[in-house]
């Protein structure tokens, strides 16, 4: 499992003309199964993404291919954790499984 931390390299505002294509993207991970959830930081200067389903190289490939990244609105930090302990709706993503 990873954590996708987005920082902007940007205002927030300047952010806001690429979100409709970031929103987009974010939609087509959560159809394809990688993405568990995702929202803004708090004060907003980023986001968090939670992921599974790949390994560091799919992760890293997967931020890259986000239209954020690619018009040098934000830089992620990929940390990758085993889920060791869940809720219960997420036992399926606990490791050793439950």
């Amino acid at each position: 499992m990873f954590v996708l931390e987005l920082t902007y390299l940007v205002p927030a505002a300047q952010a806001d003309a690429l979100l409709e294509a970031h929103v987009a993207w974010l939609d087509r991970q959560y159809a394809a199964g990688f993405f568990l959830a995702s929202g803004r930081k708090v004060p907003r200067d980023g986001g968090i993404i939670l992921a599974t389903g790949l390994d560091r190289d799919g992760a890293e490939a997967l931020v890259a291919s986000d239209p954020f990244v690619a018009a040098r609105i934000c830089a992620y930090r990929v940390t990758e954790f085993t889920a060791s302990r869940t809720a219960p709706a997420l036992e399926p993503y606990r490791f050793p499984p439950a």
